[in-house]
């Protein structure tokens, strides 16, 4: 087929940034998509329903005329989370869940949570009240291997907090293991997971073709070959607990190319092709639709967008940068090809 019709998708994992970054970034996501959960980890973080509803609005001014899209916001939890927050986030109506960081597990993340027993009395009320809790999914013990943590996080921490708040609505954020794919596969309902255009086009050597790719690093990191095919097949079979989430993550180019470069890759400007592009890959066109138009819409409680968007098969050559402020923002396959 040459042409592909369906729902306006979301992204149900998405960052955004502030100020001048975010009128760069947010007009690649409001051509694709009708509405996004935006990340909290900005500096300082959005840890208050205030401040969620604040950030709301500078999203809704820097649109650009004539487009439509809707954030979706979250709070950043701390030790110090009021329960009593949950209440005010449930009843603004525009936050949708709370963000699990692990301190210090990627960007922004020093002031997470850093033990979840502290968080219990809050988890207990987000349980109680329906909303979602969105989980970045690896341990930060020093100890474990960088391509461990995921599936060490899914032994300590989730999969005991699954069990203790057997009501608690779980996302499992930017999976990308086979031992991710099994616990949500096996896992009770209210257990789901988000995947990024990335991890199903990428492994990790990726990371080292020709030498360090410093804009191919993220966290979670890029894992292995079987690991990539697991989540393929996943996404193949059309399970709805399995949805959208680019995990679209900006980053000016020298902050980068450092000594020490920032985790996150950059994708909204190919939101919904890259995607595409890996179903087609696998022969699983048809199952787009459902992933990143239909079931993450269902597992939040939203309804699914009437509008439609239609793909044209059609290669492009993505560019080398984009403007991000006064600095560049390199893209996912900068300067190479998406083929669809």
């Amino acid at each position: 087929m040459d042409t592909l019709t369906l729902r306006r998708p979301d992204d149900w994992h998405l960052h955004l940034r502030d100020g001048a970054a975010l009128q760069a970034v947010l007009p690649f996501t409001a051509a694709r998509f009708a509405r996004a959960i935006v990340m909290p980890n900005l500096k300082p973080p959005i840890t208050t329903t205030e401040q969620a509803l604040a950030y709301r609005r500078r999203i809704l001014d820097a649109l650009p005329a004539g487009m439509k899209f809707e954030p979706l916001m979250t709070l950043y939890l701390t030790d110090r989370t009021d329960p009593a927050e949950v209440d005010r986030a449930k009843a603004s109506g525009h936050v949708h869940g709370f963000k699990l960081y692990p301190a210090g597990a990627t960007t922004h993340s020093d002031a997470g949570v850093t033990d979840i027993r502290k968080i219990e009395p809050v988890l207990s009320r987000i349980s109680e009240l329906g909303v979602i809790l969105q989980v970045h999914g690896e341990v930060t013990d020093t100890g474990v291997d960088v391509f461990d943590r995921e599936a060490r996080f899914i032994d300590e921490v989730l999969a005991p907090t699954v069990e203790k708040f057997g009501r608690l609505k779980i996302v499992f954020e930017h999976i990308t293991t086979r031992a991710a794919v099994e616990f949500v596969l096996a896992a009770r309902s209210g257990v789901a997971a988000t995947i990024t255009p990335q991890h199903l086009l990428m492994n990790r050597n990726a990371l080292f073709t020709g030498g360090i790719r410093p804009h191919l690093y993220c966290l979670p990191v890029l894992k292995t070959e079987r690991d990539r095919l697991r989540l393929l097949e996943v996404v193949a079979s059309g399970h709805p607990r399995f949805f959208l989430g680019t995990d679209s993550a900006p980053h000016a180019r020298h902050t980068k190319e450092a000594a020490c470069g920032c985790a996150g890759i950059f994708s909204s400007h190919a939101g919904i092709e890259l995607y595409a592009e890996a179903f087609e890959a696998i022969g699983a066109l048809p199952r787009l639709e459902g992933f990143a138009s239909q079931f993450g819409a269902d597992f939040y409680g939203l309804p699914q967008n009437a509008e439609k968007i239609t793909l044209v098969r059609e290669e492009w050559d993505v560019p080398a940068h984009y403007p991000f402020d006064a600095a560049e923002l390199v893209p996912l396959r900068a300067s190479e090809r998406v083929s669809s």
